[in-house]
């Protein structure tokens, strides 16, 4: 992994249109699962229970779908750097899908693409098609167009 350091706002612009990297890959344990389910109250027996998730339609338990989501920050973290930026906000998705669920124990990853940069008061916009690839999987475990808002 190599993150991608821009010198400000100005770089930001002229890497729209192109894929920034992929974050180191990481491992989703029942642990995260466990603790994202108590910090959401999403306690689904396919998440929690490994005991019965054996015999479900997965065969083990795996990760909720937002859990897997809300890892785009420090993910995205790892690939993009814009210097000169007081704040960085999440402002919000255009579009989510959970192609192919998570089994715990797997390991994901993120791509990055660029797809645009807008000018917003006191900043930009960033337009993100963020990819989570499941490891030795054909198809991603979340596809999100993601928009991250950098202020200077």
């Amino acid at each position: 992994m190599t993150v991608t350091l821009l010198k400000g706002i100005d770089e930001l612009k002229e890497r729209a249109g192109s894929h920034l990297g992929y974050s180191e890959w990481h491992e989703i344990t029942q642990d995260n699962v466990d603790r994202f389910a108590d910090a959401t109250d999403d306690y689904q027996w396919i998440h929690v229970d490994v005991e019965q998730a054996k015999d479900g339609p997965f065969g083990q338990t795996i990760a909720q779908g937002y859990l897997v989501l809300s890892l785009a920050a420090p993910l995205l973290a790892e690939v993009l750097d814009v210097e000169a930026t007081k704040l960085i906000i999440n402002y919000g998705l255009n579009r989510v899908r959970f192609p192919t669920p998570v089994p715990v124990g797997s390991r994901i990853r993120l791509g990055v693409f660029l797809k645009e940069v807008q000018d917003v008061p006191g900043g930009v916009q960033a337009v993100i098609d963020a990819t989570f690839e499941l490891e030795d999987a054909t198809k991603p475990a979340c596809v999100a167009e993601i928009l991250i808002r950098e202020y200077i």
